[in-house]
């Protein structure tokens, strides 16, 4: 697949544009609502969808189907980030009109240490081929440690991240609108927003872990793990808003994802001893992923939306008027505060 330089550039370009819509479209806080989280939800992946088709058109429908596959791939994963984000927003008990901009900058760090990972996974692959087994192995047994640990949820009170920042970052006890730093009385303080971005950053970089060798399993080119990547990405804050409250009835779910690393791991590790065509391998993904949802939804019908409930971390609330008139009156002027 002979990608040029201007193909790169002008993926970038798009990926730009479309994070700046999204951020023009939520310049002001306000809260989410399932109807504007779907909308979104069906832009972006009307967006992933229409890019694979032109990677169809354009090289065929081997590296189409690869597109595809690992665009699912990252999609589903990423539920389990969903999951995650819904538990420690629940904890920090942020108000749901700040979500968004804690979510949009994630997305963003995400894509620039995705990036990373995949070229450093690329650069791997093509100077030692037998990487392809150590990421298969480690699929097949990370497969095997989720489904062990099904039951077992995130706990951001046991983060060693956070009991760092805690320790070395000086942080007040309330939100100050959307700030992630305050000025008061002179001393720079983080706001537990601050620590919620880092957490989300972080588990972030946890699943990509697992999430970047999956797809490698299905295309070893890096312009296509890329794109299905930044594609899958880019939906992942409406993803949240429209199934945050949802979490609960995808009670199969975790057994349907760690079955997929399972099945992309056995690919790669028996890529010299067996080929596994690309369509076979997204025709399994799509069975797999399927019946784990369908069969949850269908456990759990009429069960009614509600948020995760955990317990609160540290008792954080809405700052004051008082509080917030007492900071520096420099930064107050030239930031204020947004409600």
């Amino acid at each position: 697949m002979n990608v040029p330089l201007w193909a790169w550039l002008a993926v970038v370009g798009v990926i730009l544009v479309m994070l700046a819509i999204d951020l023009i479209a939520h310049r002001t806080a306000h809260v989410i609502s399932v109807r504007e989280a779907a909308a979104w939800s069906v832009v972006w992946v009307a967006s992933g969808v229409t890019f694979g088709g032109i990677i169809w058109w354009l090289f065929g429908a081997e590296f189409g189907q690869q597109y595809f596959a690992g665009f699912v791939i990252e999609k589903s994963l990423a539920v389990d980030n969903v999951f995650v984000w819904a538990i420690i927003f629940s904890a920090f008990a942020v108000p749901p009109q700040f979500q968004h901009r804690v979510l949009f900058l994630g997305v963003i760090g995400a894509l620039v240490f995705r990036g990373i990972f995949i070229a450093a996974g690329a650069a791997l692959l093509s100077s030692f081929a037998w990487v392809l087994y150590v990421f298969g192995a480690f699929l097949v047994f990370t497969g095997i440690q989720m489904l062990r640990k099904r039951n077992e949820h995130y706990n951001p009170e046991k983060s060693v991240v956070l009991k760092i920042f805690r320790r070395r970052v000086p942080m007040t006890d309330a939100f100050y609108g959307q700030k992630f730093v305050v000025r008061k009385a002179g001393v720079l303080l983080a706001t537990p927003l601050l620590a919620v971005l880092v957490l989300v950053e972080i588990t972030d970089i946890v699943f990509a872990v697992d999430s970047i060798p999956a797809i490698f399993a299905v295309t070893d080119e890096a312009f296509l793990v890329f794109t299905a990547n930044a594609f899958a990405i880019l939906g992942l804050r409406a993803m949240y808003f429209l199934l945050a409250d949802l979490m609960h009835r995808f009670i199969y779910l975790k057994i349907g994802l760690a079955l997929l690393l399972v099945w992309v791991g056995v690919k790669m590790l028996l890529l010299d001893v067996y080929y596994i065509s690309t369509t076979l391998s997204l025709g399994v993904i799509f069975l797999i992923l399927a019946t784990s949802i369908g069969a949850s939804l269908w456990a759990t019908r009429g069960q009614p939306r509600h948020a995760i409930e955990t317990p609160a971390s540290g008792g954080f609330r809405m700052a004051t008027e008082l509080e917030i008139a007492e900071l520096d009156a420099p930064q107050q002027r030239e930031h204020p505060i947004e409600r």
